[in-house]
């Protein structure tokens, strides 16, 4: 069988079951990371070479820099697939396979999956329900905007992973401060109405334009909210057979449809807005959902969405057939907070719905499973208080969120 060559890019420390499961399937990987995260449990076994790339600030680096190192790199072996392993990458990863002429999603593709206002502007385009909004570049437009669409707004980064840099504005003047604080960057935002309702995320894998496994779950407390305000970030799975999860299957495929999604792992969220009932797209990555989501997915389905997307992308550049397996029908909740001590005591968690505690330093994590949905929610609400009463730590947000 011959060696594929997969370059993996990934400017957070993650991925370590997408390289292991490529390394089994018979392929050589090149890991190219931050400096700052040389010391991390890379799966060492499964990487051939790895290059470290300087930060210029969190998360960003010299793509300059990157094309002339991937340029050196290339005069020497012949790279078959680039891989975008966090959010950040996406872009990165689409340069390059357009400066080197690789297979994969190129520049036009990755906007709708990484820059927020293309996305919205590509969803209303295809008869997608969006929040309203409005690019930020013209004073006249903001104008007529917020004279049109009530308040409260939000000011949100167009290219920020997570609920980092998002701002509610509830006036006028307000707004106009933000904006005006912003400066040259200002460009780099859109507002849009805000919307009180639940907020889903929806994972899926796609083969050949075929969405092949998806699962759809309910934010307990909303992302922005706990960016913003601290607290437990709680997620729990629906039910495949429930309306929720139909409705949102159906969103979920028409967005990923029109956006020209071809192959790979993906995570899309939607609101289902208090007021009318209806389900709003909110936004969308070709990546792996971050903050431990793939153990959630994995608990309640037997799919490990990372291992999947390598032998998606094995299949891809060897010419076969992709197959996945049915996945099971379990429910399952996720929970994690911020914590005073380096390590929590798990022992007073224990219980038979535990799949796994998440070893994450100064965090409780834990993943639960069980065939009752309600028995899920009491064990996400018992922990919840717990860690409310007795361990949670509170801090500002910060620049670089932890996806």
């Amino acid at each position: 069988m011959e060696e594929k060559t997969i370059v993996c890019i990934s400017c957070y420390y993650k991925g370590y079951d997408f390289m292991d499961e490529m390394k089994k399937l018979g392929n050589k990987i090149i890991l190219v990371t931050s400096e700052n995260l040389k010391e991390k449990n890379w799966p060492w076994h499964a990487i051939n070479e790895v290059f470290y790339m300087p930060e210029v600030k969190p998360s960003v680096w010299d793509l300059e820099h990157l094309i002339q190192g991937f340029s050196y790199l290339m005069q020497t072996r012949k790279v078959d697939a680039v891989i975008a392993l966090d959010d950040y990458d996406v872009e990165k990863a689409a340069l390059i396979r357009e400066t080197f002429r690789i297979p994969g999603m190129g520049q036009t593709t990755h906007r709708y999956f990484r820059d927020k206002l293309a996305m919205r502007q590509k969803a209303k385009d295809s008869g997608i329900n969006v929040p309203e909004f409005t690019a930020v570049f013209n004073n006249d437009e903001v104008n007529r905007f917020v004279e049109k669409v009530p308040a409260p707004w939000v000011l949100k980064p167009r290219s920020e992973a997570s609920a980092s840099g998002i701002k509610k504005l509830q006036s006028k003047d307000e707004l106009w401060d933000a904006l005006n604080a912003l400066g040259e960057e200002r460009h780099l935002f859109l507002l849009e109405s805000f919307k009180p309702g639940d907020v889903y995320h929806v994972d899926s894998l796609t083969f050949n334009k075929e969405i092949v496994f998806t699962s759809a779950s309910k934010y307990l407390a909303p992302p922005m909210q706990v960016s913003h305000e601290g607290g437990v970030f709680r997620t729990k799975t629906l039910g495949r057979y429930s309306d929720e999860f139909k409705a949102l299957d159906e969103a979920n495929a028409k967005v990923l449809s029109n956006f020209g999604l071809m192959n790979g792992a993906t995570h899309t969220e939607f609101i289902r807005s208090k007021e009318n009932g209806k389900y709003y797209f909110l936004e969308t990555s070709s990546r792996v959902g971050g903050a431990h989501i793939p153990d959630l997915v994995e608990a309640s389905s037997n799919i490990n969405i990372w291992r999947e997307w390598a032998k998606i992308e094995d299949a891809l550049l060897r010419g076969n057939h992709y197959e996945i397996s049915k996945p099971t029908g379990y429910y399952s909740g996720l929970i994690i907070a911020l914590i005073k001590d380096k390590e929590p005591d798990y022992n007073q968690f224990e219980c038979e719905e535990v799949v796994k505690f998440l070893p994450i330093d100064y965090h409780v994590g834990i993943v639960y499973k069980s065939n009752d949905s309600t028995i899920v929610q009491e064990k996400l609400d018992h922990a919840a208080e717990k860690i409310y009463a007795e361990m949670l730590n509170i801090l500002p947000p910060k620049s670089k969120p932890t996806s």
